[in-house]
């Protein structure tokens, strides 16, 4: 149920100009931010407005941005109670909006109330415009789009609701989804909202290894998946890898099987074909009740300890934040095909490709395929077949795209798009640059999103914002409403003023974020809450700049982000130890002009694997693969004969970072280490390691 903001807002948006700073020049562009379609105008231009875009709810009628911001951090009960009372269709209205304590990770919203997030998604605009598009399915192959509907969608559902009941699936219970991008997958995703159950998506192209952890972690009684994937042309399988997981998974009670592909695959004595189960199902299935603060799903996502941490979303909070964020962050307007080019297995699929976009009734684009296949215009010329208003991808895919001619953006209209949007990691001056004038040509803004999988939703970008707001280049800028960030120093100071660099923290609590850890809260606690007391602590750090806007400097815990998906260097290390010819690893993150970052492993071996480094080497990457993803797998092995340890034992990683960077000239203060003379063991053999690659 699309919400609202007020009509002052509007109109100060639209009067407004949205100004463009680079390094080269100040150019300024006028942008329609508006319920019509974007087009530039000159500065001395007017503009009008088809439509009026409603108030977030009636209580907030008439406020402007700054009052909004300034209410949703001074008196988040009124804000958050009203938006929430008439955005979602509640069976049984809330009697507290909040009770949290971010000193011990307690963190509740809309207390009392029940709803479903299915019917919120689905029911809701069947009743209005059953026959509206909700998602389009853009299969591997160009031209070969499906497009379904919302009373399609939600009798698909409700076949798959009722498959799982018929299996056994209870509220409460665990359902595993391993498939590629599509309808069937949005679906399966519903349908445990439907009944109940709580899903836990997991990326398709993780390894039998990393499927089985998850599996056993949440004790999963069912896993949903495909025959096989397709992408970039390639197939590959699914069903194999599934059954590889499932032999170390007692708890999986049945593997259901969708029909991704024509060809056949083994079938077992826990495989159900989803395909011919359903259609005996009843397309109907009433929806379970949920209290706000029950469990939705839950997504793993890389800690610094090795093993992965099963963050978990509830109900109410998380569908209004990602509701709310997907309609003022990207300027959604009703009506609107929404790109947003993200796999379903990780966070910004759950909330911007399925439960934001539903929720407000939009077209949800689902993009299976990758930004090169089967050329580089891929992108640009799905935007011109279906008509895409808003486009959102990650910095790695537009960094590679920009290295290919600008004919291959310039060659299809790119007229529909009103809004772009990046997501995953900071986007470099280049590619924003490149992204905003050759792909929007200078008229779209280009909003740079900062969150994470524990946040639920964007938390901070340049919209919404105040009347002739600026957006910078590379730049997140303004929190979204009822988000307070905060500067921490290493002594747990609050760092005040502008022009300041320090612990991005965030220091209150907002309804679309983490509640716990699935199994383990005080690891949640520990994470999040415990660095800086009554703070949640993100990980990164941040630049306020002179005028108060938050740029993202990076990671600040041993996780380094490759295309966009976050991973522990700790889970790396425990896949290269196992290789029994290596007692020791260390794995530090690195920038790539492509990737953002990619993992470079010190490795130390045994004396009797000196003389075959080279296969042990090939061995740890199919170790890697093998047990995370071939996206995990380092691009560099420096074999050293050991690592830059304190007396204490703890490995000095920013060496590590200083000799791969090749930034050897100030190491810094290296006293504690055990025995220092092992700095310039490792600089030489970097050394031997750049010739080596440079011959070949």
């Amino acid at each position: 149920m699309a919400g609202r903001v007020s009509l002052s807002l509007l109109n100060s948006l639209v009067r407004g100009n949205v100004i463009f700073r680079s390094k080269k020049c100040l150019r300024k562009s006028v942008v329609l931010i508006s319920r019509c379609k974007a087009r530039s105008v000159s500065s001395s231009s007017s503009s009008s407005i088809s439509a009026a875009q409603p108030d977030l709810s009636s209580h907030l009628a008439g406020k402007t941005y700054a009052d909004l911001y300034d209410l949703s951090v001074r008196d988040p009960e009124t804000f958050w109670g009203s938006i929430a009372k008439e955005r979602l269709a509640w069976t049984k209205p809330f009697d507290q909006v909040t009770d949290c304590d971010l000193s011990s990770g307690k963190i509740n919203w809309f207390l009392g109330g029940q709803l479903n997030v299915s019917v919120n998604c689905l029911d809701v605009h069947v009743a209005k415009d059953p026959d509206r598009v909700a998602l389009i399915w853009e299969k591997d192959e160009p031209g070969t789009e499906e497009r379904i509907t919302y009373r399609e969608l939600l009798e698909m559902t409700c076949r798959l609701a009722n498959t799982l009941k018929s299996y056994g699936i209870q509220k409460g219970e665990r359902v595993a989804i391993y498939m590629p991008v599509s309808p069937m997958a949005v679906a399966a995703m519903l349908a445990c909202a439907r009944i109940g159950a709580i899903h836990t998506v997991v990326f398709a192209g993780f390894s039998s290894e990393a499927l089985a952890g998850r599996i056993q972690n949440a004790q999963c009684k069912i896993v949903i998946t495909s025959n096989q994937g397709v992408r970039g042309g390639r197939i590959f399988d699914l069903k194999s890898t599934v059954d590889k997981a499932v032999k170390s998974c007692p708890s999986v009670r049945h593997v259901f099987v969708a029909k991704r592909t024509n060809e056949s695959v083994p079938m077992g004595k826990l495989d159900i074909s989803l395909d011919e189960v359903m259609v005996g199902q009843s397309p109907v299935c009433a929806p379970e009740p949920m209290d706000s603060e029950e469990m939705l799903f839950m997504l793993y996502t890389s800690g610094s300890t090795g093993k992965p941490k099963g963050i978990v979303h509830t109900q109410a909070g998380y569908l209004l934040y990602a509701s709310l964020t997907h309609q003022y962050v990207f300027d959604y307007t009703p009506g609107d095909v929404f790109g947003c080019v993200a796999d379903i297995g990780w966070i910004t699929g759950h909330s911007y490709v399925v439960y934001g976009p539903l929720c407000n009734g939009a077209t949800s684009v689902l993009f299976e395929s990758t930004p090169v296949y089967p050329n580089p215009g891929r992108y640009w010329e799905t935007v011109q077949r279906l008509r895409i208003n808003q486009f959102y991808g990650a910095p790695t895919a537009i960094r590679l795209l920009l290295k290919y001619e600008e004919n291959w953006v310039k060659k299809y209209d790119r007229s529909s798009l009103k809004t772009l949007a990046s997501v995953g990691e900071p986007i470099n001056h280049e590619a924003w640059e490149w992204f905003h004038n050759v792909v929007g040509d200078g008229r779209c803004p280009l909003v740079d999103t900062w969150w994470q999988t524990e946040t639920g939703g964007v938390c901070i970008a340049p919209l919404p914002a105040e009347p002739g707001a600026e957006i910078r280049p590379a730049m997140a800028m303004r929190p979204f409403f009822g988000i307070q960030p905060a500067l921490l120093g290493e002594k747990g100071q609050i760092i005040t003023g502008n022009d300041v660099s320090g612990a991005l923290c965030i220091s209150k609590p907002w309804p679309g974020m983490a509640r716990t850890i699935f199994g383990d809260h005080q690891r949640f606690v520990d994470a999040y809450f415990k660095p800086y007391q009554g703070q949640y602590f993100t990980g990164d750090g941040a630049y306020r700049t002179e005028d108060g806007y938050y740029q993202i400097t990076g990671r600040m815990d041993d996780v380094i982000n490759i295309s966009g998906h976050r991973l522990g260097t700790a889970e790396i290390e425990d896949a290269l130890d196992e290789h029994p010819d290596v007692p020791e690893t260390a794995v530090i993150g690195i920038p790539h002009e492509i990737k953002g970052e990619v993992p470079f492993a010190f490795v130390v071996l045994k004396e009797s694997a000196t003389e075959n480094q080279r296969a042990v080497v090939e061995e740890m990457r199919h170790l890697v693969a093998t047990k995370i993803a071939k996206y995990a797998v380092p691009d560099h092995f420096l074999v050293v004969k050991r690592l830059p340890k304190t007396r204490s034992g703890k490995i000095m990683r920013r060496i590590l970072r200083k000799v791969a960077m090749q930034d050897t000239s100030n190491l810094g203060d290296i006293s504690t280490l055990d025995d220092p003379s092992v700095v310039s063991e490792i600089i030489e053999a970097h050394k031997r390691y750049r010739t080596w690659t440079n011959l070949f």
